[in-house]
């Protein structure tokens, strides 16, 4: 059996679709916060149970029977740690074989403000002494394209990042990076910092944008401050705007720049390029 926890989210649900193809839908749990957000997962065969990253006593019932288990990380930031131990201490208790995590890109080492939640679950993970792996995931290049509306109202794409490199992927490539973890042998005890195949500045992608458009669509790099001011000014929560300027200005000094491929060769297949991505978000 394998568990796949924040199910219902992009990455969960994407990881499910190919876990789907691998295995069958039987053998494969999702764990949500609202089931009635899953309706449609369970519509596909898929087991769907309750389980909170804040209700601890929810996760043994979740995890009867589990294998392996895929930890995502959980969305809210500055509780991760203790959400995130409540799942390793239930897994502990369920004695699974295998226990993955998303982590972040060289989580050991990066000083973005996101790394330290990761590192610390790592640490955990590691502590608790079941077999795991960790995938230490790069950037989500939708995160960008995310943008394509703001871009193009305001006739620029704004950022932080300098002439900094991101070697992002699509989330679907880290989701079957996922899928072939938990369904092939060997990856015990495995560190894998997954990006995507090729990097591109802000620039570039502003580029790639206007070649797509048709409009001319420049990048304007601004200081962190001035750039988390206009992600403020754009009706951003705080913590959001501090998260991506902190985010960009990593991207300025390579904290999200790798070049080790190792996602194209867990998949099997180059990662998505950065021009599909873009016309997927227009």
């Amino acid at each position: 059996m394998i568990v796949v926890t924040g199910a219902t989210g992009q990455l969960g649900r994407l990881v499910i679709e190919h876990l789907l193809k691998k295995v069958p839908a039987s053998s494969i749990v999702a764990a949500v916060r609202n089931v009635e957000k899953a309706q449609d997962i369970a519509a596909l065969g898929v087991q769907v149970r309750f389980a909170d990253y804040n209700q601890p006593e929810s996760w043994d019932a979740a995890l009867s029977g589990a294998e392996k288990i895929l930890l995502i990380s959980s969305s809210e930031i500055g509780l991760r740690v203790k959400q995130h131990q409540t799942v390793i201490d239930a897994a502990k208790r369920a004695n699974v074989r295998l226990l993955a995590y998303t982590s972040l890109l060289r989580a050991d080492t990066s000083s973005l403000g996101l790394a330290a939640e990761h590192k610390a679950t790592e640490a955990a993970i590691q502590n608790v002494g079941l077999p795991f792996v960790i995938l230490r995931n790069g950037w989500y290049t939708e995160n960008y394209a995310a943008g394509i509306p703001a871009a193009l109202a305001l006739g620029a794409v704004y950022g932080a990042a300098g002439q900094g490199k991101i070697s992002a992927a699509a989330r679907a490539d880290y989701a079957e990076a996922a899928s072939v973890v938990l369904t092939t042998d060997h990856h015990t005890g495995k560190v894998y910092e997954l990006a995507g195949d090729t990097a591109f500045t802000l620039d570039e992608f502003a580029a790639e944008l206007s070649r797509q458009t048709g409009k001319a669509i420049p990048y304007v790099n601004l200081p962190q401050v001035e750039y988390k001011q206009a992600l403020l000014n754009a009706g951003l929560p705080e913590p959001i705007a501090e998260l991506l300027s902190d985010s960009d200005t990593g991207v300025s000094n390579g904290q999200l720049f790798d070049d080790g491929k190792q996602l194209s060769q867990l998949i099997g297949r180059p990662t998505t390029a950065l021009e599909v991505v873009i016309k997927a978000g227009l």
